[in-house]
């Protein structure tokens, strides 16, 4: 049985039609910068105005962009571990940092929801006078900052779930405030005080709804299943279509980071003197059609033989054998 292995590292990430290729340093890093002193300052503010103005909706808001400081931080400081060199220790680098930050991200977004759920359950069977004016003027500041650091990340959003925690943080809390303005209107004009915190549950209910997404994507990331927006069926259908190829398995398909993304191959292939040729054009396609980066292919001349605990990858071989006839 003749073994050939290419090992492709392509570290090009633009290529035409997909904006995978997001710059994690740079404008990132200003961004990140701005976003996380923005929101620091408007914390205290919020926080100190809540207290003072005896809202739910407003204390809510500033616990909640609390965690998002926290989470810009997080985000953050993956996008500079994942640029780190890979070492003796760490083969891969340190790019898994992304799908770890991103995890810990929709963790704690969720344990803040349950924070601000507890505070406003208590102001609701203790309603007390709130400050409308007050109420309005912070959550009118709260839509322009989170706007603007939302505006900041939106170009990254598309390819990097790290990025797109961060993105949907923001977006949500500037939407969070436009619906305390609009609460701080009605409380004011009515006098109605179960306003208030009814306004908060409505607030996390939007928040918890507009996170599951990020958690479902950032659970499946850190437990190595095939990135969203890759069908593995499409991939091995691909490779059947290969000049020569006959059977496909032990096909593999995992995230290196919130950006890259790794495959590991064997295909069944009569062995010729362009192997390397088809190697290289391979290496290319899978960027092209798969934004896959990372691959490693052996190819086989033969058939292989099962190992002795049945056969590894015997379903992918048998489907691809049904495919290919």
């Amino acid at each position: 049985m003749a073994h050939h292995h290419n090992h492709s590292h392509d570290h090009n990430h633009s290529h035409g039609g997909h904006t995978h290729g997001i710059p994690a340093d740079g404008n990132f890093g200003k961004a990140f910068g701005w976003g996380i002193g923005l929101n620091l300052v408007f914390v205290v503010a919020e926080a100190a105005s809540g207290f003072w103005g005896n809202s739910a909706a407003l204390l809510s808001d500033a616990g909640h962009n609390l965690s998002d400081v926290l989470s810009l931080a997080l985000a953050w400081g993956a996008a500079l571990l994942a640029k780190r060199q890979a070492s003796a220790r760490y083969t891969y680098g340190y790019k898994s940092a992304t799908i770890q930050a991103a995890l810990v991200n929709a963790a704690l977004l969720y344990a803040a929801l349950g924070f601000i759920l507890w505070e406003t359950i208590d102001h609701l069977r203790h309603p007390e006078p709130v400050n409308g004016k007050l109420v309005m003027l912070m959550a009118g500041a709260g839509i322009a900052v989170n706007g603007f650091t939302a505006w900041l990340f939106s170009s990254g959003q598309k390819g990097d779930v790290n990025v797109r925690g961060a993105y949907l943080h923001m977006l949500t809390d500037a939407l969070v405030s436009v619906g305390v303005v609009v609460g701080g209107a009605l409380v004011y004009f009515t006098n109605w005080l179960w306003l208030d915190p009814v306004i908060s549950f409505l607030i996390l209910g939007i928040i918890a709804y507009g996170s599951w997404g990020l958690l479902r994507e950032t659970v499946q990331l850190s437990l190595q299943a095939v990135p969203d927006g890759i069908e593995l069926s499409e991939v091995r259908q691909f490779l059947l279509d290969q000049p020569g190829v006959t059977q496909v398995h032990d096909l593999h398909v995992w995230p290196l980071s919130t950006q890259e993304t790794a495959l590991t191959v064997h295909l069944v292939r009569p062995a010729t003197s362009e192997d390397n040729q088809f190697l290289n054009h391979l290496q290319v396609e899978m960027r092209e059609h798969f934004n896959i980066g990372h691959i490693t292919v052996q190819l086989e001349d033969t058939t292989p033989v099962p190992h002795e605990d049945g056969c590894h990858g015997c379903e992918a071989a048998q489907q691809s054998v049904a495919a290919a006839s």
